[in-house]
């Protein structure tokens, strides 16, 4: 049940500077309870808890909005609850300040040197936060329909991409129990060709059972027509020994393989589904032109470097301040007579991780990315390392192209490095 006290009130604002909050709220999102803590300009507070469902929640949020006449309502909420957005998003007069959980924690330890914790203080904290201390706090940005549904699309397919590979490192595991020669007759166990051929021939006795020109037949039809490769792999299968014949050991590995084909299969065709989805959607978002043809980016990066630059440019004014967003830029710490470097923390790791990835295929197709890679596995650099210094820069470079809505052109700026005397240039 809410609570009402009254407090010192709040300072109001000066006339020189913008009108503030009519009130100030600190949410607390659970498991079971959401706990919260609201004061307004006068200094009256309530705090209270919500049942856990969409219909109390959009109740308090719109006596929150009577309350206030629609006026500006400022919100902090920790930033692992993602899903709690899109119902907050709906209400135009909210003004939503995600907080990192490293400090709302480090700012409840300040003042509670014992670690205790509950909900109603948490929300206490965050209130303080947002009421306090707003200017340090980044607000959250509502992306366009188009951006939020590609983010959605391209998040969903790598966690269907992360399963898959789950999935092929379990087959490998178990084909090397029993059916290693299996691992040799393929390419890759993420095709269509290690799926047929594994539930024809489970175990190398039906697979030695089988006739020559059924063989050849079967790779065929899955487009092996290299005669020489086809030859190899009979010659291969003809010389198999298992490695086990125990009918106890076989009889449950192929039921672990049929299993794990079966997920594999569905896996596969639903990553085929979002493949089409991110295509088309991904034509019709405005920035897409500027992402497409980047050297490397191909069908799967392109759109993932879309979303991760979005299509507010007033968020990043300037290049530092998307490269640390991004986590790419470092952090240096000094302490006395000591410096020292460390990764940034708390960064959007798909968002960072999709910069340099990217980066890594730039190595292949861009000239004085290669020049650069290059420059640096001589002085001793990590290939990781170096990846992330190449992300570094190329976020400078693509930062200029998404502010001036110009595509990235390889030959100018190649043309820029050698005029600059670069040692990333390429002397033609």
């Amino acid at each position: 049940m809410p609570t009402t006290e009254s407090t010192t009130p709040y300072p109001t604002a000066t006339p020189s500077s913008p009108p503030p909050p009519q009130l100030w709220v600190g949410l607390d999102w659970g498991d079971t309870q959401h706990s919260y803590v609201w004061q307004d300009r006068s200094g009256q507070r309530e705090e209270g808890t919500l049942e856990p469902s969409p219909e109390k929640l959009h109740q308090w949020l719109q006596s929150l909005g009577e309350r206030t006449g629609g006026r500006p309502v400022r919100l902090a909420l920790e930033t692992r609850h993602h899903p709690v957005l899109h119902a907050l998003v709906q209400y135009p007069w909210l003004e939503i300040y995600p907080v990192n959980p490293v400090t709302s924690a480090r700012y409840r330890s300040a003042f509670t040197p014992s670690g205790a914790s509950d909900d109603l203080p948490d929300a206490r904290v965050l209130l303080e936060l947002v009421r306090d201390h707003a200017d340090k706090l980044r607000p959250f940005h509502q992306p366009d329909a188009l951006s939020l549904q590609l983010t959605g699309l391209v998040q969903a397919r790598r966690a269907l991409v992360d399963r898959r590979t789950a999935l092929t490192n379990q087959l490998t595991i178990l084909l090397k129990s029993y059916y290693p020669q299996a691992l040799q007759l393929f390419e890759s166990l993420n095709s269509a060709l290690a799926i047929a051929l594994l539930r024809r021939w489970p175990n190398v006795i039906d697979l030695k059972a089988a006739k020559p020109g059924v063989l050849k037949r079967f790779y065929y039809q899955h487009q092996v027509r290299s005669a020489a490769l086809v030859q190899a792999r009979l010659d291969l299968i003809k010389s198999t020994v298992a490695l086990t014949t125990e009918e106890a050991t076989v009889s449950v590995a192929q039921m672990q393989l049929q299993a794990l084909l079966d997920q594999l299969e569905i896996v596969r065709k639903h990553v085929a589904r979002f493949d089409v989805q991110i295509k088309r959607v991904f034509a019709r978002h405005p920035e897409a032109s500027l992402f497409r043809d980047l050297p490397g980016a191909g069908p799967q990066l392109a759109p993932r470097l879309c979303v991760a630059f979005g299509t507010d440019r007033t968020l990043y004014p300037d290049p530092s301040s998307l490269q640390k967003f991004l986590g790419v830029a470092p952090v240096r710490e000094k302490s006395g007579h000591q410096l020292w470097t460390h990764w940034r923390w708390r960064a959007p790791a798909f968002a960072r991780q999709s910069l340099i990835e990217w980066a890594g295929q730039t190595v292949r197709y861009c000239h004085w990315a290669r020049t650069y890679y290059e420059r640096m596995l001589k002085k001793g650099k990590k290939h990781p390392a170096i990846l992330r210094a190449l992300a570094f820069k190329w976020i400078r470079v693509l930062w200029k192209c998404w502010q001036q809505r110009t595509p990235y052109d390889d030959a100018r700026y190649a043309r820029q490095l050698l005029h600059r005397q670069s040692p990333n240039a390429v002397t033609p």
